[in-house]
Formats: structure tokens, sequence, C-alpha cells
């Protein structure tokens, strides 16, 4: 028998993010998404997880249309395009699909130019600095979201 899936939630991921566990292990930590995707699986098994990365902003967006309408919610890291892509943001405002923005490092506590976010208004949250326990935080929330409807 298949299981039953409660929610299903997309993540997607933008530029540079296929390399965690590769790059500045440090900031971004010591595993690949692999590893995460597979403990989230686990501690959310009413839960079908989606993933998705690319380093190209037009893909990121035809994901954002192909998934926004569907989906129960998305957790969105979209990296260093979340302070330059004002037509990601669009992409956002377009969809139905609540999204949540994301991001592992904090972001206010780097360099300037990171301090910015175009994707903070049209997403219903914004979590930053917490790691891959953020993502955590993000289900939590679209879990509690979905079930209001």
């Amino acid at each position: 028998m298949l299981p039953y899936y409660h929610t299903h939630l997309h993540i997607i991921h933008g530029p540079n993010l296929n390399l965690l566990g590769i790059r500045e292990s440090d900031i971004y930590g010591e595993y690949p998404i692999e590893y995460y995707l597979d403990a989230w699986r686990l501690a959310y098994p009413q839960v079908w997880i989606e993933y998705y990365q690319s380093n190209h902003e037009g893909a990121l967006i035809d994901y954002l249309h192909k998934v926004g309408f569907d989906s129960d919610g998305i957790i969105l890291n979209a990296a260093a395009y979340t302070h330059t892509s004002i037509a990601i943001a669009d992409a956002v405002k377009a969809i139905s699909a609540p999204v949540i923005e994301i991001h592992i490092s904090d972001v206010d506590a780097r360099e300037k130019f990171r301090h910015h976010s175009y994707l903070t208004e049209p997403c219903i949250a914004t979590i930053s600095g917490k790691g891959f326990e953020g993502y955590k935080e993000a289900f939590e929330l679209l879990i509690q979201n979905n079930s209001t409807k």
C-alpha cells in the first residue's frame, strides 16, 4: 500500500547550493543536501518532500511556476538571487502556494549586500541563520498552514 501524504512541500535551492558539503563548510555545513533530505523525510513521514536546485534564474522561475499552484508550500533558498532578483520575487507573488524564504547563514551578519532581500515581502515568513534546523521550522510552519485550510 502506498503511503498517504497529508502535505506536499517543495524545497527550491538557488545557485551554488548544489555544493553543500563541499563549499565553505564553516558557513554551509559539512553534508550534502541528500543527507538532510533523508533526515527530513524520516522526521516528516506525512509530508511528500520534493527537492529542486538550479544555478539559473530562469529555471528557478519556471519551477516556481510549475509547482506554485499545486504545492502546499515552498521553502525557497534563492541564495544570491535573494539580493538581486526582482523576477524571482515577482514569480513568488504570482503563485498561490505559500513560500518561506530561508537562509542557512545569518545574512544580516554577513556582507552588507546580503542585508537586502527582494523575497521578504512576498513570502509568508523568513528564516535566517538557523542552519538546517531552520528548515524544520519552515516545515512546521507550512504543515500548520496546510492544516488550517
